[in-house]
């Protein structure tokens, strides 16, 4: 009993730091808020153009837009100050969303304008996220990083993927899109005001910052040089390259044919399944976030996702729910405690200036292959079928896993830079 109320205690140690619960409280809402975009956004186009062309060219803006600032972003968030670039993308996004909000009350919406928002609104998540994975070193000691980075991994699937979408479903199907999109525009606003109250911490961002910094261009090859030069840090980025390019695509894509193939239901059951999914993320970020970091933390963080995908193989071969359902729950429970760790391992491994380059290429590396994996999908099964594309994701991350652990000398790396060690 006492060692679980010791666990207890670490998960929610950083939030007795006043700033980081502000930052948690702003972060929490802003998920909410997305969450609930994402299904204005649909009704909202829908309304405007029954057509699912403009509904696809709509929603890809978001992702054109973290696609298109990913990398300056970072560069950014490691020139300037953090807690600026936090409050000014909040602001920005909290007028952006009012201005739809209006728009929508007062019928003048159009097609582009909910356009250029979703775009926004990814532009603003570009230069967000490298700036408050920079900001959170300085305002928590190293210990706190790993329970803090699960928090925030526990928030998001259950405020975005799950209340978020809820609520904005039930309130855009109670009345109409506009009230959905004042949500959405409030949660930004309170959470822009939230974020005001952050303290300034210009003089850890200054002594961080290197001399002879001449230009953007020359900032990013400067970050460029470090991951490459960096064994560890190349390899994991590879290795979670290629691990989005094998499952994304046959989670998004293929498992709602795979449902419709064996259930009646075959909606409601989908809707089960990346529930108990995005509820496995939230499971296992919350449980990393209760222990010590491992010794052998990246060999841990490698298992995690390597090993994390095998279930898949049970989605290919079993066609009872109770057995899928678990197996998805284990694979969002893996992924998200390798994705807490790797959070953690760039704050306290990496430079404090050169954080928010790294965060940003790892960002950018991350989308790049989300969409190619989720375009090859569907030709891929033409050629395969499903069942046996799901054994195939399950099979071959953990054999890229070896090679990862090999090739980036992780061990060395544990050796050569001990965290927590008892």
């Amino acid at each position: 009993m006492t060692e679980k109320k010791l666990n207890l205690k670490r998960s929610i140690q950083p939030l007795a730091t006043r700033d980081y619960r502000l930052l948690f409280a702003a972060v929490g809402i802003e998920v909410f808020g997305t969450g609930v975009w994402t299904i204005v956004m649909v009704f909202q186009v829908i309304a405007l153009n029954d057509s699912p062309l403009a509904l696809s060219a709509v929603a890809t803006g978001m992702s054109l837009g973290l696609f298109a600032f990913s990398i300056f972003g970072g560069v950014v968030a490691d020139r300037f100050s953090k807690r600026c670039i936090i409050i000014t993308v909040q602001g920005c996004t909290a007028g952006m969303m009012s201005t739809v909000a209006v728009l929508s009350l007062t019928g003048t919406i159009d097609l582009w304008h909910v356009a250029i928002a979703s775009f926004a609104m990814g532009a603003g998540s570009a230069f967000f996220y490298p700036a408050y994975s920079s900001y959170l070193p300085q305002v928590l000691p190293p210990e706190q990083l790993l329970a803090a980075n699960g928090l925030e991994g526990a928030l998001r699937p259950t405020l975005g993927q799950g209340l978020g979408p809820a609520l904005g479903g039930i309130v855009v199907g109670m009345f109409f899109p506009a009230i959905g999109a004042v949500i959405v525009a409030v949660s930004y606003t309170v959470a822009f005001i939230i974020t005001l109250f952050l303290s300034h911490r210009e003089g850890l961002t200054n002594s961080a910052a290197p001399e002879g910094r001449t230009s953007l261009w020359g900032d990013l090859r400067a970050g460029v040089s470090y991951v490459v030069g960096t064994r560890w840090l190349l390899w994991t980025l590879i290795f979670g390259s290629s691990l989005a390019l094998i499952i994304q695509g046959p989670i998004e894509v293929l498992l709602p044919f795979l449902t419709r193939a064996r259930f009646d239901d075959a909606e409601a059951t989908f809707g089960f399944l990346l529930a108990a999914y995005g509820i496995g993320g939230a499971a296992g970020s919350l449980a990393v976030s209760s222990l010590r970091l491992p010794r052998r933390y990246l060999t841990f963080m490698i298992a995690c996702w390597g090993g994390g995908t095998v279930p898949l193989v049970a989605i290919g071969i079993a066609d009872d729910l109770i057995v899928m359902l678990a197996a998805l729950f284990i694979v969002g429970a893996a992924t998200g405690a390798g994705v807490v760790i790797w959070g953690t391992l760039l704050q306290r491994l990496v430079p404090l200036d050169m954080i928010g380059r790294v965060a940003s290429l790892d960002f950018f590396v991350s989308i790049a292959f989300m969409p190619v994996s989720i375009a090859i999908a569907g030709p891929l099964s033409l050629l395969l079928p499903v069942p046996v594309i799901f054994v195939v994701a399950g099979m071959i991350p953990p054999l890229l896993a070896l090679i990862a652990l090999t090739a980036g000398r992780m061990r060395q790396a544990e050796t050569e830079h001990p965290l927590d060690a008892p």
